[in-house]
C-alpha cells in the first residue's frame, strides 16, 4: 500500500524559532514510518522544511521537506503553513493519507484536495492557546464541521476522543497511541537504586517539584539513591542551584540531552520515571519508559495517565510525594511485570497493523 504521513512538526519546540537537531531518527514519527516500510508499505513522510536536520542523513523511505510560509502569522512550532502539500497529493497516487490533527492547516489543505482516503490522527484534547484560544474555537466549531464532516478521525487517547467528539461524528472506536521502536527500546526488568527524569528543563515540566520530593525520599528512606535528570533547557542552572540548597547535589546527576542509546541505559535501569508536568499531551517519553519496563510516577495531566492507571503501570497522583516513591520501590516487581505485559501493544509495527485494519474497515 502507498501511504503518506503528513506530520509537519517532527519534535516539540516551545517557541516559533525552531531549534535544529542533528538527526530526526529518534523521533516518534520517523520510527512509525520505518515500521510502515518494514511491514512492506511504500511510505512517504511529509514534514516542514524548518525541521530538516543539520546533518545530511540517509533514510530508507521518502521524506518530502515542504516549504513553510507565512511564519509570522502561522507559528511553525504549533500551526505551520505548508500549502505545497496539495501538489504532493495531486501528483501522487496514495492509497492512504494520515494527517496529524484536525486543528491543522496541513489537514485543511489535504481536505481541499477532496481526498477520500484521509485519516486524521488526533492528539489534542483541548483548545490550542494561540490567539487566546479564539482561532481554535472557531476552527473546531465552524471549519472542522465543514471540511472534515466525512473524514475519519482516529484519536490517540481517550481524552482526545472525548474532545473531538464534541465537534465531529465520524470518530474511530479504536484508539491508536504513539508507538515505539521496541527493537531499540529493549526491556530492562532488573533495576538499580535510581530514579530518572526525562524531560525538557523548562517551567511547565515542574522538575523542581520532583527534585524536592526526591530530597524528602533521601531523608526518609534511602540517602544512597540517585536521580538522573536527562534533558536540557533554560531552567538547568536554577535546578542545579536547587539541588545544592537542598544539599543533594551528590545524589542528582544532570546528564544533558542524550541520544536514545545513552538514554536507554539510564532510564531502563531506573526504578521509575518521574513526571510532575502541569501541561502536556501524550508524552512519548512515557511510552519509551514503559517499553523499557520502567514504571511511571506522574500527575494526571499527560493523556497517557489514563492507561497508566487502568493497567497499573505506575502511580498516577497529583502532588505525589516521597511515600509514592517508596511505594513503587517496594513493589517494583509488580509494576515492572505490568509494564512488560503492556509492552506488547507498544511496537510501531502494532500501530501500523491498527492503521491498516482501520483502512480496510472504513476506507478501502
Amino acid at each position: 500500500m502507498k501511504v503518506l504521513i503528513a506530520n509537519l512538526i517532527l519534535y516539540t519546540n516551545e517557541t516559533p524559532q525552531i531549534k535544529k537537531v542533528d538527526s530526526i531518527k529518534d523521533t516518534m514519527i520517523y520510527n512509525l514510518c520505518l515500521a510502515f516500510k518494514n511491514e512492506g508499505h511504500d511510505i512517504t513522510l511529509a514534514a516542514s522544511d524548518l525541521y530538516k536536520p543539520i546533518k545530511d542523513e540517509n533514510y530508507p523511505f521518502k521524506i518530502v521537506w515542504l516549504k513553510t510560509t507565512h511564519t509570522i502569522l502561522f507559528p511553525p512550532n504549533v500551526f505551520p503553513c505548508c500549502p505545497d502539500i496539495k501538489k504532493l497529493i495531486k501528483y501522487s497516487n496514495f492509497d492512504l493519507i494520515i494527517s496529524s490533527e484536525v486543528f491543522s492547516l496541513c489537514s485543511f489543505f489535504i481536505a481541499q484536495t477532496k481526498a477520500k482516503n484521509l485519516i486524521i490522527w488526533q492528539e489534542l484534547a483541548k483548545h490550542n492557546n494561540i490567539f487566546k484560544k479564539l482561532a481554535s474555537k472557531i476552527w473546531y466549531n465552524l471549519i472542522s464541521r465543514i471540511m472534515f464532516k466525512n473524514t475519519l478521525i482516529v484519536p490517540r487517547s481517550k481524552n482526545a476522543k472525548a474532545f473531538i467528539s464534541h465537534y465531529l461524528d465520524n470518530i474511530s472506536d479504536e484508539i491508536i497511541d504513539h508507538g515505539i521502536n521496541t527493537k531499540k527500546f529493549i526491556a530492562h526488568p532488573d533495576k538499580k537504586n535510581q530514579f530518572s527524569i526525562c524531560s525538557q528543563l523548562i517551567n511547565r515540566k515542574q522538575i523542581d517539584k520532583s527534585i524536592e520530593v526526591f530530597a524528602k525520599y533521601l531523608k526518609k528512606y534511602d540517602n544512597t539513591t540517585k536521580l538522573f535528570i536527562i534533558g536540557d533547557g533554560d531552567q538547568k542552572n536554577n535546578l542545579q542551584a536547587l539541588t545544592k540548597r537542598l544539599k543533594i547535589e551528590n545524589n542528582v546527576i544532570f546528564t544533558g540531552k542524550l541520544t536514545h542509546d545513552d538514554l536507554i541505559s539510564i532510564l531502563g535501569n531506573s526504578i521509575a520515571m518521574l513526571v510532575y508536568t502541569n501541561k502536556d499531551n501524550n508524552m512519548v517519553s512515557i511510552v519509551e519508559s514503559i517499553a523499557l519496563a520502567t514504571p511511571i510516577i506522574t500527575t494526571d495531566v499527560p493523556y497517557n495517565s489514563n492507561y497508566i492507571k487502568s493497567n497499573k503501570l505506575g502511580i498516577v497522583k497529583n502532588n505525589w510525594n516521597e511515600d509514592d516513591l517508596y511505594e513503587i520501590f517496594s513493589k517494583n516487581d509488580k509494576y515492572v511485570n505490568n509494564c512488560l505485559e503492556y509492552r506488547k501493544t507498544l511496537p510501531c509495527e502494532y500501530k501500523v497493523k491498527q492503521f491498516v485494519n482501520i483502512y480496510n474497515q472504513y476506507i478501502k
